[in-house]
């Protein structure tokens, strides 16, 4: 799995559990969903703050395998944000510079959907000013249980043997392949739980946890949080000489 050098001055990577937005809209007597637009709209703007913040990768985790469980008006609202939100941003995230990627198992979602995601990476494909990946329906546990399948196929049809399988191998069959490990992982909305997001990656993540609903996640809110994280020692096991 590619490693970047991250910067003194805060995190390369940051994830993103971005949670509170159904307790935002119920504070202010609208549904779920009209925190969930809410939402959406503070994805753009911590997005355009990433690059003055030093920050090359953001990856944000907007909805889980288990999600599924939400009522079916909720779920289906969802989905008709996610290609709302594909089809009106695609042209700004390109010409911004941002590119963006999808992890997450696609078998679940409508053939539509998935048609975005893939115009969209594509279309972003050169991009590198910033790396902005969108976990739909993912879990950490699936993906590690799905990684496992595609190793162990390459495993049984002879293209690898056991005794070369470590971590490092393992990683290479991961969704984010294609990433550095995250640097720091943010949960919004005062829940302290990493709820299956980026188990493997974030084995050595710091972590914050905010009280902060996500609709009301500001740049100012999100350049504190980088400021903090500047402050740790980050050690990965070892201790100071």
């Amino acid at each position: 799995m590619p490693q970047d050098e991250q910067t003194p001055q805060g995190p390369h990577h940051v994830a993103v559990i971005m949670d509170g937005n159904g307790r935002w809209a119920q504070q202010r007597g609208r549904p779920r969903l009209f925190g969930h637009h809410a939402g959406a709209r503070r994805v753009r703007e911590i997005v355009r703050a990433c690059p003055d913040e030093g920050v090359k990768y953001l990856t944000i985790f907007a909805f889980s395998t288990e999600n599924w469980k939400r009522t079916q008006t909720e779920v289906a609202g969802l989905m008709a944000l996610f290609r709302r939100y594909i089809q009106r941003e695609a042209m700004a995230l390109l010409s911004e510079g941002v590119r963006v990627r999808f992890i997450g198992d696609r078998i679940k979602l409508d053939d539509k959907l998935v048609s975005l995601m893939d115009n969209l990476e594509l279309l972003t494909a050169h991009n590198d000013k910033v790396h902005l990946t969108i976990a739909l329906n993912y879990g950490g546990r699936d993906e590690v249980t799905r990684a496992a399948q595609r190793l162990a196929v390459e495993i049984e049809q002879g293209r690898l043997s056991h005794k070369d399988v470590d971590a490092e191998t393992l990683s290479r069959f991961l969704d984010t392949r294609f990433l550095p490990d995250p640097d720091l992982v943010i949960r919004t909305s005062g829940e302290a739980r990493i709820s299956n997001f980026l188990l493997w990656q974030s084995a050595y993540a710091e972590y914050e946890f905010i009280d902060t609903l996500w609709p009301d996640f500001t740049k100012d809110v999100f350049s504190r949080v980088l400021a903090g994280y500047g402050q740790r020692e980050r050690r990965f096991g070892a201790v100071p000489a």
